[in-house]
């Protein structure tokens, strides 16, 4: 005998395609971008808690999903705009608390300041209440190896929220 399967769409294959991928780039709360993140075991060392390098992980992430909910994808200034990036040039970290696997961590990242050709966000990753990581990242605008002015378009998308 048969089992009759569940047509109705499903978030994960097809139907709300797109509110699924609207939740995994998190969302924007007044001036800060709120992005959730499952520790895997990838994440991890040897003793459950997070690595020291997946905290920076988990920051570009928050900077990435920033931009897009500014409608800005990284991808799209590189294609349209002559090969522009972004390179971290400055980062400080504190790291405050220790993440576990299975954690779910909110990484909250916020424009801080805007120069001609580079940018400041604070970014802090939580669990709950509790901060576990802060850091202020100044990333800066390239194309060809050499430092450029951020478009006036992403100005615009990110100055309302510095």
């Amino acid at each position: 005998m048969s089992e009759k399967r569940d047509q109705s769409p499903s978030p994960l294959w097809g139907g709300e395609q797109e509110s699924t991928h609207s939740l995994l780039s998190g969302r924007l709360d007044g001036d800060a971008h709120i992005l959730p993140v499952r520790v895997y075991y990838e994440d991890t060392d040897f003793s459950a808690r997070v690595y020291h390098a997946s905290y920076l992980r988990f920051m570009e992430r928050g900077r990435t999903e920033l931009l897009r909910a500014a409608e800005v994808a990284q991808s799209d200034l590189h294609s349209e705009m002559g090969g522009l990036a972004f390179v971290v040039r400055k980062m400080t970290i504190d790291f405050r608390g220790a993440a576990l696997m299975d954690d779910v961590l909110t990484i909250v990242t916020r424009p801080k300041e805007m120069r001609g050709a580079s940018m400041t966000l604070a970014q802090e990753i939580r669990r709950g209440d509790d901060v576990l990581v802060t850091a202020d990242v100044t990333v800066a605008a390239v194309r060809g190896g050499r430092a450029v002015r951020i478009p006036d378009s992403l100005r615009a998308a990110l100055a309302s929220r510095a």
